[in-house]
């Protein structure tokens, strides 16, 4: 058993419950009542929960390889790199945009990057 990557894809499924919840609420709502063009808006609509369905999937896979007897390092590494560059993607994106206290105005990067770190710390 791995406790590392067992708590890395706890947080990453409360990740994507968060995401799938709160996200909907607050992001989801929003854009579907938006006057952005039917195509687009549903496009991103659907991006949104692959999104979802990715954190989910990501967090159960590291739940099962925490459980597993056997160490899969490639698939690890895949699924922490993946958090890690999710969470660069918040960090650079909001760090261009200019606002005051970029990092808090787009907070997801709070919840990604502890999962890659969790990942990383559970590579045995």
């Amino acid at each position: 058993m791995n406790g590392w990557l067992l708590a890395g894809g706890s947080l990453a499924c409360v990740t994507g419950l968060i995401h799938a919840i709160g996200g909907g609420l607050d992001t989801v709502r929003p854009l579907l009542g938006s006057g952005i063009p039917d195509e687009p808006k549903r496009t991103l609509h659907a991006v949104w929960h692959m999104v979802t369905v990715d954190l989910l999937l990501s967090g159960v896979a590291l739940l099962g390889l925490g459980l597993a007897s056997a160490s899969n390092a490639p698939l690890v590494l895949f699924i922490g790199a993946r958090f890690l560059a999710y969470s660069a993607t918040f960090m650079v994106i909001t760090f261009r945009v200019g606002w005051p206290r970029p990092l808090l105005r787009l907070p997801q990067w709070i919840l990604l990057l502890p999962v890659a770190i969790l990942t990383g710390a559970g590579m045995t």
